[in-house]
């Protein structure tokens, strides 16, 4: 199968779930649990995304501060949750990622 046909069936299943979610729920009031557990999405998302990478750099399960990855994600998680700022949580961090990296080498 071509990548351009795996794109496009890919394209399709992602808009027919978005769709039947559109059409069956769209019109009705969600219920309170549902709303509430909807609203914890995203974080749980992003941290099984995240957290392998600053954990395991190389597939290898390191948690000293010796590790760039763990100890930029340390300073960016203090820095967004002082500032609450998206951007300057991404410069920090990649920052000391490179600063880091330079000291401790990769």
């Amino acid at each position: 199968m071509s990548f351009w046909w795996v794109m496009i069936i890919a394209g399709l299943a992602t808009f027919a779930i978005r769709a039947t979610f559109i059409l069956l729920i769209g019109q009705r009031e969600i219920p309170p649990l549902l709303r509430r557990a909807l609203y914890f999405i995203p974080p749980a998302v992003l941290t099984a995304i995240i957290l392998p990478e600053l954990v395991l750099p190389r597939g290898q399960l390191n948690l000293s501060l010796t590790n760039p990855n763990l100890l930029a994600g340390i300073v960016a998680v203090l820095v967004a949750w002082r500032t609450r700022s998206v951007l300057l949580t991404i410069l920090v961090g990649m920052a000391v990622f490179w600063a880091a990296r330079m000291v401790i080498g990769s």
